[in-house]
């Protein structure tokens, strides 16, 4: 049994990184991804300009340790990235005591595909993203 997610979008706001106090450094994003939209019969559509409507969703992912601090130090808002890790679901009571939950990716692998805030997938000067295992 495998437990693998497998996630490439942009990161729709910038990483947030703190410090847990057994000193493990967390960074939290959020990667978009889009799909086709389809109608009632199944079938895709296109939007007012003509494209194929997307919907998208919006993935909780989570890096620790040096993941944690290289993905908290390179990404941006706006930039492409492949995700590898596995879903982890979370179950909590919040302070009215009503039973929440929660789902999120918690991030092996991170691999930059483009630079910061949208900029060219294709350039050839990604030096500043490395692959992060």
């Amino acid at each position: 049994m495998t437990n693998i997610a497998i996630l490439t979008g942009r990161i729709a706001r910038d990483p947030e990184t703190r410090e847990t106090k057994g000193g493990t450094s967390v960074t939290g994003i959020t990667v978009v991804t889009d799909r086709p939209a389809r109608d009632k019969d199944g079938k895709t559509y296109k939007d007012e300009n003509g494209y194929t409507a997307k919907e998208s969703e919006f993935h909780r992912v989570t890096c620790f340790n040096g993941l944690s601090k290289t993905v908290g130090q390179y990404c941006t808002k706006g930039q492409l990235v492949s995700v590898q890790g596995r879903i982890h679901y979370t179950q909590w009571e919040d302070k009215d005591g009503v039973t929440r939950y929660g789902t999120e990716i918690l991030a092996d692998k991170v691999d930059f595909l483009s630079r910061g805030n949208g900029s060219d997938e294709n350039s050839d000067d990604n030096r500043g993203a490395p692959e992060i295992d």
